[in-house]
């Protein structure tokens, strides 16, 4: 087998990709819709690019990306924080997600592509982007930010949200209709989902002595094939492989080789991952877009309107101000790897065609807004909270015009002169009730 022709095409796409990534880390921009773009650049459906290139040549390289962002997820999950304030993350990440995924929902069944089709989008565009928010996070600077432990509990809650809504949208995108095998799967879903999380919370110390090797190489193919091989097993089962790969990363991360198994897997998941959006964008046809436009215009719109709604009700809950809550919406308000999943696993159930073109225009879309609104959080807070102040301010205390009107009454008639020395009494007497302060302004201080 002769490759040359496609592995050159493939090394200039990842150039590609990596000089429009330098551009786009000059303005704030992630990767996920850089990656996209070059995939769409390159798709056989625009013929943009002056080689030919086909997706199913990376088809499986994108399977080992799936598995190794929904790996690095679960290997990401701080079970310790989670269980140790689950009521108020379960309260504010709660609460985020059913304002979200409610709204989504019905969103979904007013754009009219079907049932599945709805539950779907509501998953788009319910939660986050782990792989942005965090990337924001650290790149903004605001880890020691008050909000940083409240915008991480709401993600660890999506994350557990994540394996449940996937486990039953395998189940409804697998076409069955009778309700014997539709309980059955999902008994299974779930019965796999608690087998994993038991041995994540209690097995932890067992599952690492697998990892008793000083061999990296060695370390690294065993994570790695325990990733592939739960992704087949999830597969399977009937709960997709992302799901699989998730539970196993959660369960590794779980033991004390975590930080070690994160320090490999984070390389291995940017490049994998890279090729699962390189892929998607390949799929996608700018033809198709002008026939979502509306849908996700108001999709985005809907987004961003539900995000500063709900990061002002979890700063709230928190007992954070407002500005927090900017901050909040705007980070949390990211979409990215997992609608692009979603919009894989409709593919293979046979799902309307539109949502591919729906997924990728709306990631697309948000995944530049996002970081965009982001990085701007704090001018944005700045100029809404300053203008209560103001209004305040120019609400004068009528005991103040009734001490004005007196004295102006006491001092008619007296010449020009003292009428300037009354008019900077005046000054000064607004100034000590405007200020709050007991001490009125002297006139060397003008």
């Amino acid at each position: 087998m002769h490759f040359g022709p496609e592995l050159i095409t493939l090394g200039i796409l990842l150039i590609v990709a990596y000089a429009l990534g330098r551009l786009g880390k000059m303005v704030g921009l992630p990767t996920i819709p850089i990656y996209m773009i070059v995939g769409l650049l390159a798709s056989p459906n625009t013929g943009w690019f002056p080689l030919n290139f086909e997706n199913h040549y990376i088809e499986l390289i994108a399977v080992f990306g799936l598995i190794m962002l929904l790996f690095n997820l679960g290997l990401e999950f701080d079970q310790d924080e989670f269980f140790g304030n689950a009521g108020k993350l379960l309260i504010s990440g709660g609460s985020y997600i059913v304002l979200n995924m409610g709204a989504g929902l019905l969103f979904g069944f007013m754009v009219g592509w079907g049932p599945r089709e709805a539950l779907v989008i509501a998953g788009m565009t319910a939660t986050s982007s782990s792989a942005i928010v965090t990337k924001l996070l650290i790149e903004l600077k605001r880890l020691p930010n008050r909000e940083t432990p409240m915008i991480l509990g709401v993600t660890v809650v999506e994350d557990i949200f994540i394996a449940i809504y996937l486990a039953i949208v395998s189940v409804v995108l697998s076409g069955e209709t009778d309700i014997g095998p539709i309980l059955m799967k999902l008994g299974i879903a779930f019965a796999f989902l608690v087998i994993m999380f038991s041995v994540a919370r209690w097995g932890g110390k067992f599952v690492g002595r697998l990892f008793r090797t000083k061999d990296d190489e060695l370390f690294t193919i065993l994570f790695f094939g325990l990733a592939v091989m739960f992704g087949g097993i999830g597969e399977v089962l009937g709960v997709t492989d992302a799901i699989g790969a998730f539970l196993i990363g959660l369960v590794l991360g779980a033991t004390r080789f975590r930080n070690k198994i994160e320090h490999i897997a984070l390389p291995l998941r940017d490049v994998f991952g890279a090729f699962f959006f390189l892929n998607f964008g390949l799929a996608m046809d700018v033809g198709e877009f002008p026939s979502v436009l509306l849908p996700v215009v108001i999709a985005i719109v809907m987004t961003i309107i539900l995000n500063v709604a709900a990061g002002q009700f979890v700063a709230r809950i928190n007992g954070l101000g407002v500005q927090a809550g900017i901050n909040a919406a705007v980070i949390l308000q990211n979409r990215g790897e997992f609608a692009l999943i979603l919009a894989t696993l409709s593919v293979g159930a046979g799902l309307d065609d539109r949502i591919t073109p729906f997924a990728g225009l709306y990631v697309l879309v948000m995944s530049i807004i996002g970081p965009l609104l982001a990085a701007n959080s704090e001018r944005i807070g700045a100029r809404i909270i300053r203008k209560k102040p103001e209004k305040q301010r120019r609400e004068r205390d009528p005991m103040l015009d009734e001490e004005i009107a007196l004295m102006e009454a006491a001092t008619a008639g007296l010449s020009t002169s003292h009428t300037d020395e009354t008019a900077e009494a005046v000054e000064r007497l607004i100034d000590v009730k405007d200020n709050g302060s007991d001490t009125p302004r002297s006139k060397d201080d003008d």
